[in-house]
């Protein structure tokens, strides 16, 4: 992996109309390239430290707190940087929708930052030719399907050329094969070019395959480790309220069985092929 990213130390927030604290002392670190996922019941956090990262909302100013995005600092006056450096797909593609055709709101964020014209259609081709939209180009975004409205959301983060892309429950509205589609996409266009990626998500079976796991509960961090070595550890699931993946539950009733299965099987395929390697042995 690279280098750290995204530092964040001893950052709390409280809404105005809450007595709670929505996110509470969270501290982590992301090395660039990684994948993150950052999971958790209703009301744990997760979306408020997304508007926090980006820095629609504004942490408490306690002892040694901070958040440092790619080497910046975020303050009021670095802002407008930090916001040049993350990309954000919402849960929602209609909420990103501001231009009448997919060329016009793929180019929405460009015109903001002043781009010239002919540069300007350069990057809307571009984009919309890595997530393959380019032929709806003209379309209204109201006329695509949610997976294809996606795609276009995807290409309007891209243009603007983050090193960060947040995905705030991207692919919850959709159904399992949408959401395979754009999850492998995502992760193609994250080798391509080196995107670090924090996913905020619901969906465990998606979070199996990050480079680490986040979890957070009432606001703070219950831990942060690879996916293998928290799925292993169900105390620490049923402290936090998470329910085990399948493979996993597969695992522990094999286990029970008397058929152990090593610790670094976490996906499906993977588990499916050391059960007929096993069976091929007797």
């Amino acid at each position: 992996m690279g280098y750290k990213i995204v530092d964040v130390n001893n950052i709390s927030y409280q809404y105005y109309d809450s007595s709670q604290l929505a996110l509470d002392h969270v501290s982590f670190t992301v090395d660039s390239g990684m994948w993150v996922s950052v999971v958790g019941p209703n009301g744990s956090g997760k979306s408020t430290l997304t508007k926090v990262l980006d820095g629609l909302l504004v942490p408490k100013s306690d002892k040694d707190s901070h958040i440092i995005i790619d080497g910046i600092k975020l303050s009021d006056n670095t802002l407008y940087d930090i916001r040049n450096k993350i990309g954000i797909v919402f849960q929602d593609p209609e909420n990103q929708f501001v231009g009448a055709t997919v060329a016009d709101d793929v180019a929405f964020g460009l015109e903001n930052r002043n781009i010239d014209r002919n540069q300007m259609i350069d990057i809307v081709t571009d984009s919309l030719k890595q997530v393959d939209m380019l032929k709806f180009a003209d379309k209204a975004p109201n006329m695509l399907s949610g997976g294809q409205k996606q795609r276009v959301a995807i290409a309007g983060v891209l243009a603007i050329k983050p090193k960060i892309i947040i995905l705030d429950e991207a692919t919850s509205m959709l159904d399992p094969d949408g959401k395979n589609i754009i999850l492998k996409l995502i992760k193609k266009l994250q080798k391509q070019n080196n995107y670090t990626v924090i996913s905020i998500t619901h969906d465990l079976e998606e979070a199996i395959y990050s480079d680490k796991l986040l979890i957070l509960k009432a606001g703070k961090v219950l831990r942060y480790d690879h996916p293998r070595k928290i799925f292993n550890d169900v105390q620490l699931l049923e402290r936090s309220g998470l329910d085990l993946p399948f493979v996993f539950k597969i695992k522990s009733q094999l286990s029970q069985m008397g058929v152990n299965i090593p610790e670094e099987i976490i996906g499906q395929k993977e588990l499916v092929n050391y059960l007929w390697q096993l069976s091929l042995k007797k």
